[in-house]
């Protein structure tokens, strides 16, 4: 009995559910208020569209620098984009053209120049617990 018992507890073991930690350092914050939204995509298919993200985090803002830990995605191959909620309205608020008016950043860094960036430019490889750095882009 105790053998069976033992291979139950294994088996919903947090260690046995294959996740990933990816922590998520957030820099470059310039105002103390509202928070950073995260969106985490995991195809090309309508990277960066409304409601294509995978998984969706937010986390407050109380100082120029801000981290996250995810602990629910599994091994695999992800593009991550935020933004800094300045005013709290849900919304990444954009100009007549369509470019952010409030902070944004992407995985890898990327700085879109002409238009938004690819799946491809912003994916990472999520094979084994990492810690990224995203600096906001204003």
């Amino acid at each position: 009995m105790t053998l069976f018992l033992s291979y139950i507890l294994l088996l919903l073991s947090p260690l046995n559910n294959g996740n990933i930690s990816l922590t998520l350092e957030i820099d470059n914050i310039r105002k103390m208020q509202g928070s950073i939204k995260v969106a985490i995509f995991n195809t090309n298919k309508n990277f960066l569209g409304k409601d294509s993200a995978i998984r969706n985090y937010s986390v407050d803002v109380n100082g120029t620098s801000e981290k996250i830990v995810i602990k629910d995605l599994p091994k695999g191959t992800y593009a991550i984009a935020i933004f800094h909620d300045e005013n709290s309205d849900e919304v990444c608020n954009l100009n007549f053209i369509g470019i952010p008016k409030e902070p944004y950043g992407f995985s890898n860094n990327v700085k879109p120049r002409i238009s938004a960036p690819s799946f491809s430019d912003c994916k990472i490889s999520l094979i084994k617990d990492q810690t990224i750095s995203i600096a906001l882009i204003h």
